[in-house]
């Protein structure tokens, strides 16, 4: 080379760094409507739960009422099983709408229907009024049912994960289910004294419409609420970002939803590990729930209303730890809590059932206080582990696949499962090793997944309680162990983001 050439030299490329600007600091008033806003349907939903399966037996007998007993109490819980049938369509439906017009207004429709249909369910007419018509009407409703159930869940985690802070989503996700439980005790209550104070007659006449229409006033107070919500920060972000991209005639796929099929394909890997956590967590959920009722009724000779009212007590002690676990999951991480689950559910399993077979009142609420502490570690993590497997493009269409098809296959099968291997074998205890081989599963799903407590959600920009949380941040952006900086996309979901970076 002559001695006089020029040198060339590589431009060299400086990282992108992370400002204040870029992070996103949370609005309290509008995080604490929107929590309000989604336990309250989440419920709403449980409290149907609770009320149709405590009250199969009468439903069977209004809406079949010339078929045996026998008949009645099939067509009842097959009714129930229609519910979980056309939650995957649902998560389905609503989940391509969460994605494509907005959280808020979505969560504000599926509200809408299942309170309506809850409602409508009151009013029907029985079989000795309207005949066949009845029990069409019922399924009817039920399915409506079940379609708006499977984009609420879905939904309303995705919405609470992505307004609330990275260090605080544990705690703020959780208190969702907190409201679950809540909700399906209080259906439990409310039939529990119904049947208390009135007759079996009375029932059978319209004792059993009150609950259901319960549920209108109560869908009214909650629809304001619900309505009252702004769009979630990181999605009204990425909603500006489609709309800039689409301008400027350059579409970024990771702000546009892909259809169905092609999410499918593209995070085929995380909606199996979602899958199978909510089957192994859901397994142990619905056979506390909706299983122990008839255990105890049919296996361990209680009488029917005693059978609902021992699980209130421990439905609601269950419910209030629920939040307790989710502030863990902030401070250890989401995996060593749902680990903690599933090694808590093949511990505990046996005893738990050996309990409840003892005989005695007293073990018989140990034995299902023993099976409420792993529910307890697994869903205080689901509603905040299961979205941060997903971008927030694609996030509620893939939590309403995931989470619904699995609740479907495993969850509302629970207790036909459960029973139909007691049958098999004459094992009373064959319930407790099905629980025990789903929470082995879980477990390795979990030993997959990613940690993601006090970290941003894929697809978002950090997200703090306060502007001092975010300067901090910025300052300590390079030995932060879990922020990855280079991850973050720039230019989508910051607000004062270049939508380049630096060369």
């Amino acid at each position: 080379m002559p001695k006089d050439a020029p040198t060339l030299r590589r431009p060299v490329l400086r990282r992108r760094r992370l400002k204040v600007d870029d992070v996103n600091v949370v609005d309290k008033s509008m995080m604490k409507k929107a929590v309000g806003g989604t336990v309250v349907g989440n419920t709403m939903e449980w409290f149907d739960i609770g009320v149709y399966g405590y009250l199969a037996v009468t439903m069977g007998a209004v809406f079949l009422s010339e078929a045996d007993a026998s008949a009645q109490l099939i067509f009842s819980l097959g009714v129930f099983a229609a519910t979980f049938l056309a939650r995957p369509l649902g998560g389905i439906v609503f989940g391509r709408l969460g994605d494509r017009l907005g959280r808020q207004k979505t969560l504000a429709t599926t509200l809408m229907l299942m309170a309506g249909s809850t409602f409508v369910i009151g009013l029907l007419p029985g079989y000795d009024q309207i005949g066949m018509w009845a029990p069409v009407l019922l399924v009817l409703m039920k399915l409506l049912q079940g379609f708006s159930t499977g984009g609420e869940y879905a939904g309303a985690t995705t919405f609470v994960t992505e307004y609330a802070s990275d260090k605080r989503r544990g705690f703020l996700s959780s208190i969702l289910d907190l409201g679950s439980y809540m909700g399906f005790a209080l259906g439990a209550g409310v039939v529990s004294i119904l049947q208390l104070t009135l007759s079996a007659e009375t029932m059978l006449d319209w004792g059993w419409r009150i609950p259901f229409l319960v549920a209108g006033p109560l869908g009214l107070i909650a629809i304001y609420f619900r309505l009252k919500i702004e769009e979630s920060p990181a999605f009204q972000a990425t909603l500006d970002a489609q709309e800039e991209n689409a301008a400027s005639g350059n579409p970024d796929s990771e702000t546009v939803p892909p259809g169905t099929l092609a999410m499918i394909g593209l995070y085929w890997r995380p909606i199996i590990v979602a899958m199978v956590l909510v089957a192994a967590a859901n397994t142990v959920g619905y056979t506390l729930t909706s299983y122990m009722p008839s255990y105890l009724t049919d296996s361990m000779g209680y009488d029917a209303v005693h059978g609902t009212l021992l699980t209130i007590p421990v439905l609601v002690a269950m419910a209030l730890c629920i939040p307790l676990c989710g502030k863990l999951s902030d401070r250890i991480g989401r995996r060593p809590v749902l680990l903690m689950g599933a090694g808590s559910t093949i511990v505990l399993a046996v005893p738990a059932f050996l309990l409840i077979a003892h005989g005695p009142v007293w073990s018989t609420l140990l034995g299902l206080g023993l099976l409420a502490v792993p529910v307890t570690l697994y869903v205080s993590n689901l509603a905040s582990a299961l979205p941060a497997l997903f971008t927030t493009a694609s996030r509620y269409g893939a939590m309403g696949i995931s989470y619904n098809f699995a609740v479907a296959i495993f969850g509302g099968t629970a207790p036909l499962i459960m029973q139909g291997l007691i049958n098999l074998t004459g094992n009373d205890l064959m319930p407790a090793f099905w629980l025990m081989a789903t929470s082995v599963v879980g477990a390795v799903a979990v030993y997959i997944m990613k940690e993601s407590a006090n970290r941003p959600m894929p697809g978002s920009m950090p997200s703090v309680d306060t502007h001092a949380e975010a300067r901090e941040l910025v300052a300590t952006q390079d030995e932060n162990p879990r922020l990855d900086v280079d991850s973050l996309p720039f230019g989508v979901e910051g607000t004062g983001a270049p939508k380049q970076q630096d060369s």
